[in-house]
């Protein structure tokens, strides 16, 4: 299940965050928390599996219509179990009526998750 990131969350979500090759230094991860919970157009989500968080995903509203993914991460115990094409379907579901797209990080991933 797709849920907001708020503030109880942040250890969880930067432990995630982590997982990602431009979030290994911690003053960058640090940045993009920050940006997570300051800015409007940032938007993090978590992937709540039975009472776990196990993933997070988080996006950039590009204009009016438009979804960028810029995050995509799951605990590495979960992985190859289908949950970053869970949180991406989630997310499709979630902005129906906008355009959700890939930045050049997420992108590999992304196409890979629309093929299965």
């Amino acid at each position: 299940m797709l849920i907001r990131f708020k503030k109880s969350f942040e250890k969880i979500a930067m432990g995630l965050l982590s997982f990602m090759p431009a979030e290994k230094d911690l003053k960058q991860l640090q940045q993009t928390i920050k940006q997570y919970e300051t800015v409007d157009e940032w938007q993090l989500f978590l992937w709540k599996q039975d009472e776990d968080i196990i993933g997070a995903i988080g996006v950039i509203f590009k204009g009016e219509d438009t979804v960028e993914v810029q995050h995509i991460t799951v605990n590495p115990s979960h992985r190859q179990q289908g949950i970053g094409k869970k949180m991406v379907n989630a997310l499709i579901d979630l902005y129906k009526n906008k355009s959700v797209v890939p930045n050049d990080e997420t992108e590999a991933f992304f196409e890979k998750c629309k093929d299965c």
